[in-house]
C-alpha cells in the first residue's frame, strides 16, 4: 500500500498562507502532531510513532520507532539487530530505527484530522486578528447595544466581539436595559478562555470623561487644551483640570462653551453627572484652591515633601469646601494628588491658640 499523497492539501495551505498569513509549515507541524494522537487513538496503539508530511507534495508517512536490542521482549517497542540491519546497515544495539507503516484507512483519518487542524488554526488566526484590532482600541470609546444585563454584568454587542462591563465599571446611578445603545471606554483587551479576545469596558473610569470631552471640544482634540487630570465620583460629580499654553485661549471657557452647551453634551451622556472644569496651575497652592471650588479659599499652606496642604476657609465656607459626605475635598485631593486638610478660620485660630499654649508650657518647663 502506498503512503498517503495529498498535493491538494498543500495547495490549500499555500492559499491559506496568502489569504490569512498562517504559515504553511506551522500548520503542517500541527497536523503531524495531531496525526500521531489520531493514530494511537484509532488503532488503540501504544507504539512510539512519528508522522511526517512532505512540505511540497503532502505525502504523509507513518513511522514506528523501535529500539535495537539483542533479544526482543516487546515487539511493539523493540526490534532485533538482524531485522534492524535490513532497514539500516549501520544499526547497532541501543540505536533507534524507524519502520515505515501504512495503517489501513489512515488516509481517511489523516484527511479528517488535517481538516480539523486547519479549521482550528483559522479560528486561532481570526481570534488573533480581532485581538490585535481591539487592542488598538484600548483607551478609546466604543458604542453598541446592550446584549445582556443580568447578574451584575452588562454585555455590549461590539460587532465582532462582546464588550464586558463588570459591576465595578458601571455607574451606580444608571440602569442598563437590553437593546439600549450606550457608549463605554475600553479599559483592557484580554485573551479569555480558548484564546478568545475579551474586551473590558467601563462607564465609571475617569478617562471616560476625558475621552468624551475630547469628542465635544475641538481644542482638546487638537491639543490646544490639555486635560491634566480627572477625578470622579461616578454618577455624581467629576472634576477636570485643564490647561492651555496659548494665553489667548481660555481653557475653562472653551470647555464649558457658550451657555454651557459643550459641557452639557457630556453631562447628558453621563445622565446628569455634574462636571467641574478647573484651570490647572503650576503653582500648587493656586491649583488646590481652584480644585476646591465652588468654595472660596482664604489660604493654602503647603508642605512640599509630604505633598500635604493645609487649607483655611471662612466659617460659612467649610461645609461647601468639604462637600456632602466629603465629596468635594476627596475629589480635589484626587485631582491634585495631594493630601488636603480643610479647616475653618475659627478652627484654625483655635488650633494656633492651643499650639501657642503648648509652646509656652514647654518653654516654662525648660526654664525650670
Amino acid at each position: 500500500m502506498k503512503a498517503i499523497d495529498n498535493k491538494e492539501l498543500i495547495l490549500a495551505l499555500e492559499d491559506l498562507e496568502k489569504e490569512k498569513g498562517i504559515k504553511k509549515e506551522l500548520i503542517l507541524e500541527s497536523i503531524e502532531t495531531a496525526l500521531v494522537t489520531a493514530y494511537k487513538r484509532n488503532f488503540n496503539s501504544s507504539e512510539n510513532v512519528r508522522v511526517v508530511m512532505d512540505k511540497k507534495t503532502g505525502k504523509t508517512s507513518v513511522y514506528a520507532i523501535k529500539e535495537v536490542v539483542e533479544k526482543v521482549e516487546n515487539d511493539i517497542e523493540q526490534i532485533g539487530l538482524k531485522e534492524a540491519k535490513k532497514i539500516n546497515k549501520t544499526a547497532k544495539i541501543g540505536d533507534k530505527v524507524e519502520i515505515e507503516i501504512v495503517p489501513k484507512n489512515f488516509g481517511r483519518i489523516a484527511a479528517g484530522t488535517a481538516k480539523q487542524v486547519i479549521i482550528q488554526k483559522i479560528r486561532e488566526s481570526e481570534r488573533e486578528i480581532i485581538y490585535t484590532e481591539y487592542s488598538d482600541k484600548k483607551g478609546e470609546i466604543v458604542s453598541g447595544p446592550i446584549q445582556k444585563a443580568d447578574k451584575g454584568i452588562v454585555v455590549m454587542d461590539l460587532g465582532k466581539l462582546e464588550g464586558i462591563m463588570p459591576l465595578k465599571e458601571q455607574i451606580p446611578t444608571e440602569n442598563y436595559n437590553v437593546n439600549d445603545k450606550i457608549k463605554a471606554y475600553v479599559v483592557d483587551v484580554e485573551k479569555g478562555e480558548k484564546g478568545s479576545p475579551q474586551v473590558i469596558v467601563s462607564r465609571s473610569h475617569p478617562d471616560f470623561v476625558k475621552k468624551l470631552l475630547e469628542f465635544e471640544i475641538p481644542e482638546i482634540y487638537e491639543g490646544l487644551i490639555e486635560i491634566k487630570s480627572v477625578s470622579r465620583d461616578p454618577g455624581k460629580r467629576s472634576k477636570v483640570a485643564v490647561y492651555s499654553q496659548d494665553p489667548n485661549i481660555d481653557p475653562v471657557g472653551s470647555c464649558v462653551g457658550q451657555r454651557g452647551i459643550r459641557i452639557q453634551n457630556v453631562i447628558n451622556e453621563l445622565h446628569g453627572e455634574k462636571i467641574d472644569v478647573i484651570e490647572w496651575n503650576p503653582d500648587i497652592s493656586i491649583f488646590i484652591a481652584a480644585a476646591l471650588l465652588p468654595a472660596k479659599i482664604m489660604a493654602v499652606d503647603i508642605k512640599e515633601e509630604e505633598k500635604f496642604a493645609q487649607v483655611i476657609v471662612e466659617d460659612d465656607q467649610l461645609s461647601l469646601a468639604i462637600g456632602k459626605a466629603g465629596q468635594n475635598a476627596r475629589l480635589a485631593a484626587k485631582l491634585t494628588n495631594w493630601k488636603i486638610d480643610i479647616k475653618s478660620e475659627s478652627q484654625f485660630r483655635k488650633m494656633l491658640e492651643e499650639q501657642n499654649e503648648n509652646d509656652t508650657e514647654n518653654e516654662e518647663k525648660e526654664e525650670q
